[in-house]
């Protein structure tokens, strides 16, 4: 065990006490955590800036606010529905068609209203939200599946995370849904991890379970080298929008609409490091470079340069990053 451990200090993993103490504690004041915890406060940040999201059709602050839901839902035909407060994937429904009365989940599953209400009122509750505290339901337009991640994705929306730390992309990944999964993107849900090379935003590693993988359980279609697409607008997004919450060390997470393009999907003051399982790389070498050189960086288009020419795999050192000195 203390091998290992030592082993994973040598690459730069960084575990969750490093984490808190030398990035988020001193960077993220919990004075602005709200404005990424509460997704709807999110939305109204991100599209003050310009920054597409996916459309809010209703939301529900009360259990007698229930009543309503079957006029928020009217004339809707797909939707999704989660917590402001969640995190982790937890709480969330997506209605992808209805029929009649019915509607139906991507895996075929069925729910009536009655059962949509149920699940509303679990969220309003406060049984999925950070801390278990009482919450609000968000209903909002459902993300239409960009066909290009099709051969590497099964049925749900894969999201881009990328890292920021002060301003700067550090590291990213894909979170492709697995059949395991029911067609989330979540990790610990049994989603794919993938790394993504910030220099050409093409996938380079991927994992599964925390196991090294080269296919998709269940595409069977390759994981590695696949561009993923806008990257360069993908990039310039996640910078910008952490200039919105003064964080200075924030998770942006980020969805492909088919015809929308990029959507930011929510900010995380705490994002998991998992990112480095994905990309076989430690964080701590690019923060620690990016935190000896970030105040020369005047720009967004500054920093995105910076972060293209240090943190590639195609050259440099094992960490992803070039030898050279700036």
């Amino acid at each position: 065990m203390l091998q290992r451990y030592r082993r994973l200090k040598e690459c730069g993993v960084i575990a969750l006490n490093k984490r808190n103490a030398d990035y988020i504690l001193p960077l993220n004041k919990r004075s602005l955590f709200p404005l990424v915890d509460d997704k709807i406060l999110t939305k109204k940040l991100a599209l003050g800036a310009g920054l597409k999201v996916p459309e809010l059709y209703g939301l529900l602050n009360t259990q007698y606010e229930l009543r309503r839901l079957d006029k928020v839902l009217e004339g809707r035909e797909s939707f999704a529905i989660k917590p402001s407060r969640g995190s982790g994937g937890n709480g969330i429904l997506v209605i992808q068609r209805k029929f009649g009365e019915r509607y139906y989940k991507v895996d075929g599953s069925v729910y009536s209203l009655a059962d949509i209400k149920y699940h509303c009122s679990k969220i309003i509750s406060g049984m999925y939200s950070l801390g278990g505290l009482p919450d609000k339901a968000i209903i909002e337009a459902c993300v239409e599946f960009d066909p290009v991640f099709s051969p590497i994705s099964y049925q749900g929306v894969p999201d881009i995370r990328i890292i920021v730390f002060h301003g700067v992309p550090v590291m990213s990944m894909v979170r492709l849904p697995t059949k395991e999964s029911d067609g989330k993107a979540n990790l610990h849900q049994g989603a794919l991890g993938v790394g993504v090379d910030i220099a050409t935003g093409k996938t380079v590693r991927a994992v599964w379970k925390n196991e090294p993988i080269t296919e998709h359980p269940d595409t069977l279609h390759s994981l590695i080298d696949f561009q993923v697409p806008y990257w360069d607008v993908l990039l310039y997004q996640a910078s910008q929008s952490t200039e919105l919450t003064g964080l200075g060390y924030v998770g942006v997470d980020m969805v492909l609409d088919k015809n929308l393009g990029p959507l930011i999907l929510e900010l995380n003051a705490r994002p998991g490091l998992a990112i480095q399982i994905a990309n076989f790389r430690g964080l701590e070498p690019r923060l620690q470079y990016v935190e000896n050189n970030y105040k020369d960086l005047k720009t967004i288009e500054d920093k995105i340069a910076f972060a293209k020419r240090f943190f590639t795999y195609s050259a440099g050192n094992s960490y992803g990053m070039q030898s050279s000195k700036r």
